[in-house]
């Protein structure tokens, strides 16, 4: 690392990465595994081009800390979407990079040890191991797109993705966005207000040039074509944005920017008043708008983990309650299963898809 008067003055260190295109052939998909994330993203597509009627349910851990309760709570997901499937199309939240306001646990990729070693590398690897299986079981995956680099290590295995409340109003997110392979969606700004996410959708779907990586690591200019298939996500913000109200108030929105009619409800963060419990009003507000002819509404998001609430954040690994999440409090998975069937009985008649065969 060269370093001099003008140059890396606050930089103590560099460590060269594995490039993305040899983690790939270190760890590749596979054609089963492909397929399934192909299908994934065709089925999101299909949503919100409105030729599958079911709803989208974006469910799992605030944050991916656990690799083994990921994969227990991942096969309890495959297991319920065999109920639910025809109806709701679930999508297990795998979210490995947490932003923060000031400091704090940047999420698994940046600290897996949770230990303040930051060995990203070993980030890197262990997430693509398990995001390859879960697509080998046919379980996908959702993602933040938080860092721009990341999406060419991993990106080959989301299904979905969403830019935070932090992020959307950021020209590198919008631009990243416009370039990613699966659909996005923009969430509200953390004050509530719709403005940038409109906008963020507006510049997202046009093409774009900047700078960043090839699969070699190589610096590139990297030129987009738009993505087509992003959407809003309603946060909340000072206030719920969950309602009817509001719900309509962004459909006037979408139309007066000539952008499609399509928003998810996030049933956490500015909705639920970061109170997990109330997640479950939150959702079933959103089944109730759907009963009464709402069609806007392509998606419903929740926070749930294999136990309710949250614990402190530890890095003595071995004193961590197994499945509980270590930053925002989530439902436990029995409360989840009940909301997700109880959509189901209620849905079944006005969004299930007809069963092949």
């Amino acid at each position: 690392m060269r370093k001099g008067p003008l140059t890396n003055v606050n930089v103590v260190s560099q460590e060269t990465l594995v490039t993305p295109a040899r983690l790939a052939r270190s760890l590749p998909l596979g054609p089963a595994a492909r397929a399934a994330v192909l299908a994934g993203r065709r089925s999101v597509q299909a949503v919100l081009d409105r030729t599958d009627p079911r709803l989208l349910v974006i469910v799992g851990p605030c944050s991916i800390h656990d690799l083994d309760a990921a994969r227990e709570y991942a096969h309890r997901l495959e297991a319920l979407a065999g109920e639910v499937g025809d109806t709701l199309m679930l999508l297990m939240r795998v979210y490995f990079e947490k932003p923060r306001t000031t400091i704090g646990w940047k999420g698994f990729l940046n600290d897996p040890y949770l230990d303040d070693s930051f060995r990203i590398g070993d980030g890197l690897r262990l997430a693509r191991q398990l995001l390859i299986e879960l697509a080998r079981m046919g379980v996908p995956a959702a993602a933040e797109a938080l860092d721009p680099i990341t999406p060419q290590y991993l990106g080959d295995l989301i299904t979905w993705y969403a830019i935070g409340a932090r992020t959307t109003e950021s020209q590198t997110h919008r631009e990243m966005a416009s370039g990613l392979s699966a659909p996005v969606g923009f969430k509200n700004g953390t004050d509530g207000g719709l403005d940038i996410a409109v906008a963020a959708l507006k510049a997202a779907s046009h093409p774009h040039a900047f700078l960043g990586i090839d699969g070699q690591g190589r610096s590139a200019v990297v030129r987009t074509r738009g993505n087509a298939y992003g959407h809003v996500i309603l946060r909340g913000g000072r206030e719920p944005n969950h309602d009817a109200a509001s719900v309509a108030r962004c459909e006037a929105a979408l139309r007066k920017a000539g952008l499609p009619c399509n928003l998810v409800i996030d049933c956490s963060h500015g909705n639920s008043g970061k109170e997990p419990a109330r997640q479950t009003d939150v959702f079933l507000d959103g089944v109730r708008q759907l009963e009464a002819g709402n069609r806007s509404i392509v998606g419903l998001m929740l926070e749930s983990n294999l136990e309710a609430g949250a614990q402190p954040f530890c890095s003595d690994r071995a004193a961590l309650r197994p499945g509980q999440s270590v930053t925002d409090a989530c439902l436990d998975w029995e409360t989840t299963a009940r909301l997700l069937r109880e959509a189901h009985a209620r849905l079944a008649a006005i969004l299930a898809r007809p069963r092949a065969g």
